[in-house]
């Protein structure tokens, strides 16, 4: 319904009763012929990578992935809004993404390509830099040698400290006040997790204003 009323594209729900990669892989080319494209719909990081590679490599039509590229795409609009707001650059700003999972990875690489320079990265491991060892995987490694400049270690609060933007993809509760009042002035804070967000819109609406005060 959301492709058809949005977009004007006819579409319909699959649901496959398996996790394994290559068992999705097979099945999706084995369907293809039917389709003009395929978007890809809640498949956990890191298996998301592999099967969309292998997918957008072995077939001719488009193939997506939601939580991927339907989050990166908003997040960037989104951005590219508020930043025109404040009267600043994607080049310019310090940005932090909390959480390393399909959109947070996805929203890392978006940014990239649009110019962001200073970009962090945290999982639950915190900060990602280049020779971390914990919880670590190619697409995850790959981003912390683009990422971190300066070679920041430690966890979300010290990720914050003067940062201009933090993008939350994680879990609900993570960001305290205490994290958002040691950010930049007139931050940006885009806390995205559901049905509970990173912190609540009044919590850090209240917090910025005790820092004015």
């Amino acid at each position: 319904m959301l492709f058809n009323f949005y977009a004007g594209i006819e579409a319909f729900p699959i649901c496959l009763g398996t996790q394994d990669p290559d068992e999705i892989v097979a099945v999706v080319k084995h369907i293809a012929p039917t389709f003009g494209g395929i978007n890809l719909e809640d498949i956990a990081s890191p298996r998301c990578f592999e099967i969309e590679t292998r997918l957008r490599a072995e077939l001719d039509i488009p193939v997506f992935h939601d939580d991927q590229h339907g989050t990166a795409v908003v997040v960037l609009a989104g951005l590219l809004n508020a930043m025109r707001l404040l009267h600043r650059t994607l080049a310019q700003a310090r940005i932090v993404i909390c959480g390393a999972g399909a959109a947070g990875t996805a929203i890392a690489h978006l940014l990239l390509r649009r110019g962001v320079q200073d970009l962090v990265l945290l999982d639950i491991h915190g900060i990602a830099y280049e020779g971390r060892q914990a919880g670590m995987n190619p697409t995850l490694t790959a981003l912390a040698r683009q990422t971190n400049p300066r070679r920041l270690m430690g966890d979300l609060a010290e990720a914050l400290a003067g940062a201009d933007v933090v993008i939350g993809v994680s879990v609900g509760g993570i960001l305290k006040p205490e994290m958002i009042r040691r950010m930049a002035p007139d931050p940006i804070v885009f806390a995205l997790a559901n049905p509970v967000p990173e912190i609540m819109p009044t919590v850090a609406l209240a917090a910025l204003i005790s820092r004015i005060r």
